[in-house]
């Protein structure tokens, strides 16, 4: 085959990926660079903290070749999911109010993204055979590095993967293939500049410098990834924050240029966009797990999220219906809740 061949091939696939909703294509090899030494690093200092998945699967992490054997080239993509009309800071500046991190407020984004890529993939074999494997955040996948080399965005100062006309707001997704795509022009320059916004905004200081995170310290670590007691000293800093934070995106100059998504499935549902402290720590599980169906909400757990809401509410007004509410946790048959409840309802003893 022919160069010319393959980039009309890439065309089409281009063409596809656009009718199913993906806001940006790019092609890689599945040469990482400086990003595995990185990887290393990060992971000898331990700031991956519980995260033990993030130090398996040995090399298949940073070469592709070995997690998918005959793989040639990494197709990265790009899907927005900044839902409508939402205003966060907002909700975050309301301390009776749940601050839910954006990309979780919809549907689960691995289902729906997984059964597009599988579409995609589909139909390239279509077109001209070749073996090919889809992943959404759900393997030993580089795929900001690889996303990076696809010149989808560059790695910024916040460790997340920023594109100059859409900021950040949107997930990343792959397609390991053994066709010799033509390679996309790598992202080598970091337009992050003097600005240090992402860094100094962090409510617990996660940030050891620029493009270093010590996940351990991470409001979405925290809420999400740990599984056991959160330190005391961190839950003040966390404030209304219950699953994830978007701190460090809120204040990235380049976000003024992210468009809302048009994807129905990524918008707010259960009125879980500004939704009451109170109300939530309220439910019982049968109806944590009815409102939480299909949604990425559901990996924490109920335990976890009524700890979550614990601390949350202990940093919120001293109000009767909020300490009411935590009162009428204090019992429940968790050792997990019980200590965050309890540190909760101190925080609203006169002597705070």
């Amino acid at each position: 085959m022919t160069e010319d061949h393959w980039q009309s091939t890439f065309s089409t696939i281009q063409d596809w990926a656009h009718e199913l909703g993906f806001a940006a294509i790019g092609v890689s090899d599945i040469h990482l660079n400086e990003h595995p030494k990185y990887l290393e690093r990060w992971l000898e200092k331990g700031y991956h903290g519980d995260m033990a998945f993030m130090a398996a699967h040995g090399e298949k992490r940073w070469r592709p070749e070995l997690l998918e054997p005959g793989t040639l080239r990494v197709i990265s993509l790009r899907m927005d999911y900044l839902p409508q009309d939402d205003q966060p800071l907002a909700v975050l500046n309301q301390a009776d109010k749940a601050y839910i991190a954006r990309y979780t407020l919809g549907r689960d984004y691995h289902k729906l993204i997984r059964k597009r890529l599988a579409q995609l993939a589909k139909r390239i074999e279509t077109l001209c055979g070749g073996h090919h494997r889809a992943f959404v955040d759900s393997a030993p996948v580089l795929e900001r590095a690889l996303a990076e080399q696809a010149g989808l965005g560059w790695i910024a100062k916040n460790t997340m993967l920023i594109n100059q006309t859409a900021g950040s707001w949107f997930f990343l997704g792959e397609i390991y293939t053994d066709l010799p795509l033509p390679t996309s022009p790598p992202k080598q320059e970091k337009h992050c500049g003097t600005c240090t916004a992402c860094l100094d905004i962090c409510p617990t200081q996660a940030f050891t410098g620029p493009f270093e995170l010590d996940a351990r310290k991470c409001i979405s670590y925290l809420t999400i990834e740990h599984k056991g007691s959160i330190d005391e000293a961190l839950r003040p800093l966390m404030g209304n924050r219950i699953f994830g934070c978007d701190d460090c995106q809120l204040c990235c100059p380049w976000n003024k240029f992210a468009q809302p998504t048009e994807e129905p499935d990524f918008q707010p549902r259960h009125g879980l966009a500004s939704a009451d402290l109170v109300d939530l720590f309220l439910w019982d599980e049968a109806t944590y797990l009815a409102r939480t169906e299909g949604s990425a909400l559901r990996r924490i757990g109920y335990h976890r999220w009524l700890r979550n809401l614990a601390i949350a509410l202990g940093n919120a007004p001293s109000t009767i219906s909020v300490i009411e509410a935590l009162r009428s946790r204090l019992t429940f048959p968790s050792e997990l809740v019980q200590e965050h409840v309890i540190w909760a309802l101190q925080q609203h003893e006169p002597t705070h």
